[in-house]
């Protein structure tokens, strides 16, 4: 609890695996946190290995021991708002990790009253980025994080419904996504402003086992770009882009956006990249990061696994810079972290440049 909801457990957490791990860099992808939101916890409650808190509003979080903590309405449903009873206008930005789930029209942490878009931001929602920063001592580089447009609309709305809302009323879609582009580029300015060596737009649900290439080009990429461009307009920073999965046949497309880097390279069968057309694809113009398998090769991988991937990766890669040694897309919460330890062990090894 103290690490999902409050800024000092996350920040702490983050600098301790960077410690443990000897990760290059941290990627502070929660939010700060409300200091005072224990005074709207009845109890909390434990059941077999997973935490409950029960909320004054009657809902409550459920944390699995092995999934990130959900949001419940009493009767144990999610809400989520229809397309149909959507007003762009009242659309900036949605946080689908936000303590009290998603609202709409969108308020912060069990706070019902609108914040304004030129005060949208609560004063807090960078404090975590904040900690990082100063706790890193300018060790590593540490990056924020925004959610794109297109992976607010999908949390929003849930998954289904939000995809199908693509093909039946495209033009309210797109009047979505442009709402939320002008929320993100805001968000991403304050954390630049804040002093984050890089910002990370989180992209995860824009691969091919979700949308075409077709509804990229027409849903994910012009926003994308409104992003990137919107931040870099204010602050001389790097801008990446994360989506996992099946990215191979849109790597093109990614780039058009102007992001500086592409993460996180899933290979088969996790997704669609193989990392020698990457490299020709994208040499000189973006870095890349990923493409170790973190099922089949850490997960389940032995050392000898674990060596030989990191091996191939370099062999290919290595040449001439810009690729970042990572798993593809998150670890499993069941991966041995001592599988976690030789992957960095052995990359700084075999990774280093003469």
């Amino acid at each position: 609890m103290d690490i999902w909801y409050t800024s000092d457990g996350f920040s702490n957490a983050l600098i301790a695996m960077q410690e443990r791990y000897q990760f290059d860099g941290i990627l502070v992808n929660l939010h700060g946190r409300p200091a005072d939101w224990r005074k709207h916890v009845v109890k909390t409650e434990d059941r077999n290995r997973e935490k409950y808190i029960w909320w004054k509003d009657g809902n409550y979080t459920k944390f699995p021991k092995d999934d990130n903590p959900h949001y419940y309405q009493k009767d144990g449903s999610r809400i989520f708002p229809a397309l149909e009873d959507i007003n762009p206008e009242m659309l900036y930005y949605i946080d689908p990790w936000q303590i009290s789930g998603i609202t709409y029209p969108f308020t912060w942490d069990f706070d019902k009253e609108l914040r304004p878009k030129k005060d949208f931001f609560p004063p807090y929602i960078n404090d975590t980025l904040k900690k990082v920063i100063k706790k890193s001592k300018n060790l590593v580089s540490v990056h924020g994080e925004v959610y794109s447009p297109f992976s607010q609309f999908l949390e929003f709305l849930n998954y289904e419904p939000a995809l199908m809302a693509l093909l039946i009323d495209p033009g309210k879609s797109q009047a979505c996504l442009e709402a939320l582009t002008e929320g993100t580029i805001q968000l991403g300015i304050l954390e630049a402003k804040c002093g984050a060596d890089a910002i990370l737009i989180s992209s995860a649900f824009a691969g091919s086992g979700f949308i075409s290439r077709e509804l990229y080009e027409e849903f994910v990429q012009p926003y994308e770009k409104k992003v990137i461009g919107g931040i870099k307009a204010v602050h001389d920073i790097p801008v990446y882009t994360h989506t996992c999965g099946g990215i191979g046949d849109r790597l093109d497309l990614m780039m058009e956006t102007g992001t500086n880097g592409i993460d996180t390279l899933d290979p088969p069968p996790l997704g669609t990249v193989d990392l020698a057309d990457a490299i020709a694809q994208t040499k000189g113009k973006v870095f890349i990061k990923g493409n170790i398998d973190p099922v089949n090769e850490l997960l389940h991988g032995s050392k000898e696994i674990i060596e030989k991937a990191v091996t191939e990766r370099l062999k290919i890669a290595k040449p001439g810079g810009g690729y970042i040694m990572s798993t593809a897309c998150s670890v499993s919460p069941r991966t041995n972290p001592g599988s976690i330890g030789f992957l960095s062990r052995i990359t700084r090894e075999l990774g280093q440049y003469e």
